[in-house]
């Protein structure tokens, strides 16, 4: 009797070998993904190109080229300053957005002060690197692509997908953390 059972143990054991794992019943290629980079590339350029007609036209302003792949010019620069937001300051600062039209979306007024701690919350792209360009009392006006604004999600209000944004950005106080000063500018 012990050795049927170890038979029919034995027998038992072969048979339950684990599951097996499902074969995908599609296999998909990286053709999606390729394309959606040749979208963004895309999207990009055209919007570069409408920018710098922007600023072609505009023949009052001086642009610069931000590291982060906006344009910008300052409307007030604060010549006896010196010190540029870091990571872990507080700042505190007023924005508007407008299309790239000038046509109103939301205004200084109705967005308010914004207190922002740099690089530890949550703003679009191109508005967390453009507040690091200002020193206290500067205020500037920021041309962004749609990838470095809302993207192609918008923000669920009035900014819809895809939207490129002009935004002037005024700097108002610098909370300086103690641990930026002892990392060299």
């Amino acid at each position: 009797m012990k050795g049927l059972f170890l038979i029919f143990a034995a027998i038992l054991f072969v048979n339950c070998g684990g599951p097996e794992p499902r074969r995908p019943v599609e296999v998909k290629s990286g053709s999606f993904f390729k394309e959606s980079v040749e979208r963004n590339k895309q999207l990009l350029e055209l919007e570069e190109k409408i920018i710098a007609n922007i600023i072609e036209q505009d023949t009052v302003h001086d642009y610069l080229a931000s590291p982060s792949g906006f344009m910008y010019f300052f409307e007030f620069k604060n010549d006896t300053a010196t010190y540029l937001p870091r990571t872990n300051d507080q700042i505190l600062f007023s924005y508007n957005l407008v299309t790239l039209d000038n046509d109103t979306i939301y205004s200084m007024k109705e967005i308010g002060p914004t207190s922002y701690v740099v690089d530890k919350e949550q703003l679009f792209p191109g508005l967390q690197n453009a507040v690091k360009l200002l020193k206290i009392s500067e205020r500037a006006t920021f041309l962004f692509p749609s990838l470095q604004a809302y993207g192609y999600h918008g923000d669920g209000n009035d900014i819809g997908p895809k939207t490129p944004l002009k935004s002037t950005i005024e700097l108002h106080t610098i909370i300086i953390n103690q641990d930026s000063l002892n990392l060299k500018p």
